[in-house]
């Protein structure tokens, strides 16, 4: 895996990372354990599964749309849209 690959995917997963905590402020704790069923912890955490919202063409507001909405369902107790 190149340099470029591994620099996207961490890109990635920080722009959703903050785009959770900025646009779902006021549900702070909720974000962090979304965050952490998302890419696990310690020795299991794998930013990789960022990759999930991701499509083709990179689009980031298509990108953001889809985590949002897979936030939503979590919230919801939809565990089965992830």
């Amino acid at each position: 895996m190149g340099i470029g690959t591994k620099n996207r995917q961490n890109q990635t997963a920080e722009l959703c990372r903050e785009h959770l905590r900025s646009t779902h402020a006021s549900q702070g704790v909720l974000v962090e354990d979304f965050i952490g069923e998302i890419e696990g912890s310690g020795k299991s955490k794998d930013i990789l599964k960022w990759g999930q919202f991701t499509n083709m063409d990179r689009n980031t507001s298509d990108m953001l749309a889809r985590l949002d909405k897979t936030f939503n369902k979590w919230l919801n107790g939809d565990v089965g849209g992830m």
